[in-house]
């Protein structure tokens, strides 16, 4: 693979959930994967960001005024040169571990971020019509998919 092969392009609809934490023994049973991730750019309608998922790199550019609906470019990139761009543009890293829990044809993304966001976990499943009917499971809470203070390029400011 070029290391510019794009590796999806869509438009990214997603929900975002608070968890109910005493709802979820389950996650013990699965097996996370480490994201760490920074920015190298954002504004109130673009965002450039790098993100290591276990020894995988990524690019992603995400535009778009809507945090429910937004246009999505991602790039695997070498893990090499994702260091380096973090080490030389991204002042403040997010750190996370994800956990994907399927239900029926769905996978929610369950995020348990680290540092000083120790103790907040987001749940976000991503939806391939906006009009996508979910059954929500009892371990979820509030929708918080409209409230910007739960993007990860507004999380990155406190961690």
């Amino acid at each position: 693979m070029n290391k510019f092969d794009k590796i999806e392009e869509l438009k990214e609809i997603e929900r975002k959930f608070k968890v109910n934490v005493t709802q979820m023994s389950f996650i013990e049973e699965l097996i996370p994967k480490n994201i760490i991730q920074g920015y190298i750019h954002s504004s109130s309608s673009i965002s450039t960001r790098i993100r290591i998922i276990d020894n995988i790199a990524f690019l992603t550019i995400k535009g778009g005024e809507s945090a429910l609906e937004r246009d999505e470019f991602e790039y695997e990139i070498p893990l090499s040169e994702a260091n380096e761009m973090m080490t030389l543009f991204c002042p403040k890293l997010l750190k996370k571990k994800r956990y994907l829990f399927y239900q029926g044809k769905l996978c929610w993304e369950i995020d348990v971020f680290e540092g000083n966001l120790q103790g907040l976990i987001i749940a976000e499943i991503e939806l391939k019509d906006i009009n996508t009917p979910i059954d929500l499971p009892d371990w979820i809470a509030e929708e918080v998919t409209e409230d910007p203070s739960y993007l990860n390029i507004n999380l990155i400011l406190r961690a």
